[in-house]
């Protein structure tokens, strides 16, 4: 399948801004550079080919054996002139800075902070990063896959025997 106008402008306007393309179920996406988030993220904004003018979605997902960067910081795109969708992966360490592109796309800016809040990406220059889900005192990142599934607190053990022999005890404790 041939590249969108929009990609291929990018990729010329923009040199090695495009490290990888996918297309899948009728969406596209382009794997950027961190360093090159911003440039990027403008000139899909402002070319008369892409006009990205909205951003529906900020969301991450953890890889954490991952050797190039824990964490895809995903954004979802969408211009409403030429009805087309766009996202935009940026893979980054756990932790490696991310400019934020609330000064590009104002809606961008909660999203930003449901991602800090979930998963601890560190974005920079950002206007308002605090947690915005989790109560302000909270420990760790409930969506990074390391994270305690019963909460903070909790005793990490790889064996679920270990686990069921520690519970038995606890309620043999509390029956006694």
């Amino acid at each position: 399948m041939a590249l969108p106008a929009f990609i291929t402008t990018l990729q010329r306007v923009v040199p090695g801004s495009v490290s990888h393309v996918s297309y899948h179920l009728g969406d596209w996406t382009i794997v950027v550079p961190v360093a090159d988030l911003v440039e990027t993220a403008r000139h899909l904004r402002d070319a008369a080919d892409a006009v990205f003018d909205f951003c529906s979605d900020v969301t991450a997902t953890d890889w954490p054996p991952r050797a190039e960067g824990r964490f895809d910081v995903v954004y979802c795109l969408y211009s409403t002139r030429h009805r087309h969708r766009v996202r935009i992966k940026v893979k980054v360490g756990e932790l490696q800075p991310v400019p934020s592109v609330t000064g590009i796309w104002p809606s961008a800016n909660w999203l930003e902070r449901e991602v800090y809040d979930m998963f601890g990406v560190n974005f920079t220059g950002h206007p308002d990063r605090r947690r915005i889900l989790m109560p302000d005192d909270w420990q760790g990142f409930p969506q990074r896959k390391d994270y305690p599934l019963e909460g903070p607190g909790e005793l990490l053990m790889e064996n679920p025997l270990d686990w069921l022999k520690l519970r038995q005890a606890r309620e043999q404790a509390d029956i006694e």
